[in-house]
């Protein structure tokens, strides 16, 4: 879920061909959970293959990795290593919400409440440590760097940026930028219209830019004090203080030069390591042991995953890969480093 401070920032629309020739960090834990979420029949079922196997995760993982690729982007995907000890009192809470939401959807869909069964569908998603191998076989089959990072895959994609090895990361959650990521890139594995739940809306989603520096000069404060305002409002870390939204945690931490004095502004004496947290994100553990390297596609081999034994329509994945099997040259683009970053 990440924090939410996502209306405080100031955020550009782009065009894909702004990512064309770029090394961008996918947070591959965030875009699954998101195919996973998204990627399902009108009841909410997701796909699966005829041994009742989830597929949803490698429809969106092969098709929106196309469109990156088409649109000349350099795609890297980091993946998240083990969880904080902070992190798993949330992770706890979550599942709890996840196996009530499991029991709404049996609940819906017997009674014929589609779009009841399809909200509840979504909010059980679950991303399985099978599902995670399969995502990382199939990138590394379409020549693809992996990187597995130690804790969290925002971090270990934020410090890459930092450091020259990406351009941006990608990610719909902002955790990144408090990570210190310089770029974070959202709406870039999403596409077309979404539908506002509840209603008979639908709105169309643009790629978008948030450079972390500009923000801060528009917001006036340092990244420690951003990373104040994702503790006032909650991170993965911790829940939210009460009755605090963005622009009241901005108003906060403008007044105020220490955390201290904002909780005893608020009245409310958190039940969390609030000082362990804000170390997380300012001095995050990143691992140094990955390597950077486009190789290329194994068409074939892809095809036998996807289609011998996942019943993925044949004619469609061909399809899709002739797209780009020809037009990607990685070992041209492997020679030309300095249009990467």
């Amino acid at each position: 879920m990440g924090t939410q401070i996502g209306e405080i920032l100031e955020k550009q629309e782009i065009d894909f061909s702004f990512l064309n020739g770029r090394r961008i960090g996918i947070d591959s834990f965030n875009v699954l959970y998101q195919f996973l979420s998204i990627i399902r029949g009108a009841d909410g079922t997701p796909l699966m293959d005829s041994k009742g196997r989830i597929t949803s995760h490698l429809t969106g993982l092969l098709y929106r990795t196309i469109n990156l690729l088409e649109a000349g982007a350099l795609p890297v995907f980091v993946f998240d290593g083990k969880p904080i000890e902070l992190k798993k009192e949330t992770s706890k809470a979550r599942n709890e919400i996840r196996t009530a939401a499991e029991k709404k959807f049996k609940e819906a869909k017997e009674k014929g409440e589609t779009e009841e069964a399809r909200k509840f569908a979504m909010q059980a998603t679950r991303l399985t440590p099978e599902m995670v191998e399969e995502a990382k076989t199939l990138v590394e089959l379409m020549g693809l760097p992996v990187v597995q990072a130690i804790n969290d895959g925002e971090a270990q994609a934020s410090q890459m940026v930092d450091n020259g090895t990406l351009y941006g990361c990608v990610s719909q959650d902002f955790d990144s930028l408090l990570f210190g990521a310089k770029r974070l890139f959202r709406n870039v594995t999403v596409s077309g219209k979404r539908k506002v739940p509840g209603k008979n809306y639908h709105y169309d989603i643009k790629p978008e830019l948030i450079e972390l520096e500009k923000n801060l000069s528009l917001l006036g404060i340092d990244r420690k004090k951003l990373v104040w305002i994702g503790i006032l409002v909650g991170t993965d870390f911790n829940k939210k203080f009460p009755k605090i939204g963005p622009k009241t945690a901005l108003q906060l931490v403008k007044k105020f030069s220490s955390f201290e004095e904002i909780i005893k502004e608020t009245k409310h004496e958190p039940d969390f390591d609030y000082r362990g947290i804000e170390e997380i994100f300012l001095h995050p553990k990143f691992s140094e042991d990955f390597k950077i390297e486009f190789k290329p596609m194994q068409k074939e081999k892809i095809m036998s995953f996807l289609c011998d034994e996942r019943d993925f329509s044949r004619e469609r994945v061909e399809n899709a890969l002739n797209k780009i099997v020809e037009r990607v040259d990685f070992s041209a683009k492997q020679s030309r480093l300095s249009s990467w970053i």
